[in-house]
């Protein structure tokens, strides 16, 4: 697949999901790839939050009017992130799958953890600003990752995964394809320091590790059609290597990528593949069509 860096503008596509039809293991027969891809719905809503949140206070230090347009856009569309995916929950919990326990712990983790810090005006100030910025570079290198890998897992559907979760799972995945250098340019914009970027992707990459093993364990242990649900790496890279989920030597391949002094994010994905999944998802091309009508009734 070849790589592209065509700019597209960004923009937050205001999708909706129904739940209804969907089972508690929507990839069928396989509550383990399930429930390592539903730990999504747990993080991604605190996290994509916490985005936002850093990326309204990092506006100022922007002097880019295009890297400007691409940051607001990019809050927009993490923000239809968050909520799409947060809306999932009280499916799960509809099926006897209560996340709370789980979701208090990533809340906590971005909203103390990693959230505002008293600290005086000037440099401290600043600092721990970069320090996020730069934490969210790293982080966004994952999801572009995971974005490009979701839209060519041709196995989920052959094995009949739910086409409504494919579909929230490749809409998202393929925003996060067009809009994955956002991060890594505004880093380089405001900072760009080399052991910086070092340094905050060994904390993203480890506590990314934690979070998703913890998890996927909560979902596996929790599940009640599950007698004794376990959760191992075994299990992980037996789907890595059956292609529903991405494999371990692809992750452990993106390592150096991100590290490499030459990294640009346009080496992950393709643009064009994800521009053409969004004019063909149902949910994108359903919120498109919403937006024109509600133009259409202002216009007349």
């Amino acid at each position: 697949m070849s790589n592209t860096q065509a700019r597209v503008p960004l923009k937050a596509r205001k999708v909706s999901f129904s739940w209804d039809g969907t089972s508690l293991h929507w990839v069928p027969g396989d509550p383990f790839t399930t429930h390592t891809i539903n730990v999504l719905h747990l993080l991604l809503p605190a996290g994509e939050r916490w985005f936002v949140h850093v990326y309204k206070q990092v506006l100022p230090y922007i002097r880019d009017e295009r890297l400007r347009a691409d940051v607001i856009g990019f809050i927009g569309q993490e923000a239809m992130h968050s909520q799409a995916h947060d809306e999932v929950l009280p499916h799960l919990r509809e099926q006897g799958l209560d996340p709370t326990p789980y979701t208090a712990q990533v809340d906590w983790f971005f909203e103390k953890l990693l959230g505002d810090r008293t600290l005086p005006p000037g440099r401290p100030r600043r600092w721990w600003l970069m320090e996020r910025v730069a934490l969210i570079a790293a982080i966004e290198h994952y999801t572009a990752f995971l974005g490009n890998w979701v839209l060519n897992a041709r196995e989920l559907d052959r094995l009949g995964a739910d086409p409504t979760m494919l579909d929230l799972l490749r809409w998202h995945g393929a925003e996060e394809v067009e809009h994955r250098s956002v991060a890594f340019e505004l880093f380089m914009h405001v900072d760009g320091s080399y052991r910086r970027r070092v340094r905050t992707w060994a904390t993203a990459f480890s506590a990314m590790v934690f979070l998703w093993q913890r998890g996927t364990r909560f979902f596996m242990e929790n599940d009640p059609t599950l007698v004794d649900g376990r959760a191992s790496f075994r299990d992980l890279h037996d789907r890595g290597r059956r292609g529903l989920l991405p494999s371990t030597g692809d992750m452990v391949r993106s390592i150096p990528r991100y590290l490499s002094r030459g990294y640009h994010p346009s080496q992950e994905g393709d643009t064009e593949q994800a521009v053409a999944y969004l004019a063909s998802s149902p949910a994108a091309t359903a919120a498109e069509k919403a937006a024109e009508k509600a133009t259409g009734k202002r216009a007349a």
